[in-house]
């Protein structure tokens, strides 16, 4: 029904149909406070009245006159069958000047009576009466000796009389509330010329119509922020061409990279020609010789096995590249432990480090839980660690869980060694990028290692970087998407 209603009014009635709800509900509240506030006055009052003849009947008490002499003070202007009851300390009714005989019930769980033993006084604002049959409003006193005094009048006053000192407050809400609407309608119709304006400005927009700054709204906070909006449009429309332009700009990007997937190719073939070179000039020069000495035999076969493995070492990254270059989805991935698979990657370089006379220090001793590929992630380390024996000419590897922050894990591998230029830092997982071509090369270095590290991170959802060690040394830091508890 509402939603219907809302269908076929207009903005600005609808506006002013909300703001007349709440003055309406405003006035009600208002009067529902003013009800409640004199129904507590007047219920005070009564119970203050009440309270002096309950005094003043336990100072009669007191002065040691007898409880019939009090019936001649249980008299109060305005209050007619004003009803006496004395009750000792124990519940027990010992007086009351509306019947003929006591009634034998116990009266020290009635709340006036239970408050009046613990506080002193107390009252009920409306209790049926069982000796009786009428409905009372009671008031209880307690003396010295424990004695309560209690008085009762019949309930009789209604909500008109509570209500009838308030009929100037409600006279001045209404005209307030008068006041409120004329003022509130004036408002919304001139905000409702606002939203239809801009409702028509939103339609044209939808059609993609071509929309110029030719129309201002009033002057005034509204008119102003409804002009901003439809310069925002216009600055939009021209970013939209401006988007179009970039497009077309990244085609051409795409043609670039295009062209340097090619040139890869190329560095990749120069790459491959090296070693097989190297072997064949062994071979010949075995084949040529046949009566050559075994020592001179034994070195031509090492160099050319020492060829032959960095043959195969530059087919398997070659080969890893290609698979991420791919694709993400043709890698298979499965729950895996980051730790688990540091600690299987440090166990089997500390040999090789040995040798080096470098050592590997792992401080990673917490359960990372991720998912990904076990051998990728693996290849990451190694080629980290194998970079740090090989090429740092440091003593110390160190491997560091720095911390767990948003679901990310961040990692640090760092070296004490001599550390690269500043000027390389940005090229380091470059492919085929070598700090030291001549040296790299000697060791049998196919320059994709780091290569390879940046993008098994990338397809993992991670980062890496590399920084300069204070004072030497070179760090890189990786962060990993662990998988959530």
């Amino acid at each position: 029904m509402v939603m219907a209603l809302s269908g076929k009014l207009s903005y600005p009635v609808r506006l002013f149909i909300w703001l007349l709800g709440y003055s309406l509900l405003l006035v009600v509240c208002f009067v529902l406070f003013q009800y409640h506030r004199e129904k507590a006055f007047k219920i005070g009052e009564l119970n203050s009245r009440l309270q002096m003849l309950n005094s003043l009947v336990l100072d009669r008490l007191d002065a040691g006159e007898s409880v019939g002499s009090c019936r001649d003070i249980v008299r109060l202007p305005g209050l007619d069958d004003l009803r006496l009851s004395i009750i000792d300390e124990n519940g027990n009714v010992l007086y009351d000047n509306t019947l003929d005989s006591i009634p034998g019930s116990n009266h020290r769980n009635r709340t006036e009576i239970r408050d009046a033993l613990r506080y002193g006084d107390g009252y009920t604002v409306r209790r049926h009466s069982e000796s009786t049959g009428l409905v009372y409003f009671y008031s209880a006193t307690r003396g010295i000796d424990g004695t309560v005094v209690r008085t009762a009048v019949p309930y009789t006053l209604s909500h008109s009389d509570l209500l009838k000192a308030d009929y100037g407050f409600l006279w001045i809400m209404g005209i307030i509330t008068f006041v409120m609407c004329i003022l509130g309608y004036i408002a919304t119709r001139r905000v409702g010329q606002h939203i239809t304006r801009l409702t028509l400005f939103a339609r044209r927009a939808e059609r993609g119509e071509r929309i110029y700054d030719t129309e201002p709204f009033p002057h005034d906070e509204l008119g102003e922020i409804s002009n901003n909006i439809v310069r925002l449009y216009v600055k939009f429309q021209q970013a939209n061409a401006e988007r179009d332009r970039e497009h077309r700009a990244a085609m051409r990007e795409q043609h670039e990279k295009e062209r340097i997937k090619k040139q890869l190719t190329n560095n990749i073939n120069h790459e491959l020609k090296t070693p097989v070179a190297a072997m064949q000039a062994c071979l010949e020069t075995l084949l040529e010789h046949p009566d050559m000495d075994e020592k001179r035999r034994r070195d031509f076969l090492s160099r050319c096995l020492a060829s032959n493995g960095r043959l195969r070492n530059l087919l398997d990254d070659v080969s890893l590249i290609t698979r991420m270059d791919d694709g993400g989805t043709a890698i298979v991935r499965e729950r895996l432990d980051i730790m688990k698979i540091i600690a299987e990657v440090v166990a089997e370089c500390e040999p090789m480090a040995e040798i080096e006379g470098m050592e590997i220090r792992n401080h990673i001793d917490r359960q990372l839980e991720s998912e990904g590929n076990p051998l990728l992630l693996a290849s990451v380390f190694r080629n980290l660690i194998v970079n740090a024996v090989t090429y740092s000419g440091g003593t110390m590897i160190e491997l560091r869980l720095l911390g767990v922050h948003d679901g990310m894990a961040v990692i640090r591998v760092a070296d004490d060694g001599t550390g690269v230029g500043a000027e390389h830092l940005d090229r380091l997982f470059e492919r085929f990028y070598r700090v030291d071509k001549g040296r790299s090369r000697a060791r049998g270095g196919t320059g994709l290692g780091l290569a390879i590290v940046k993008n098994a991170i990338l397809m993992h959802g991670g980062t890496v970087t590399a920084v300069n060690r204070i004072p030497h040394g070179l760090e890189f830091n990786i962060t990993l998407p662990l998988l959530s508890v």
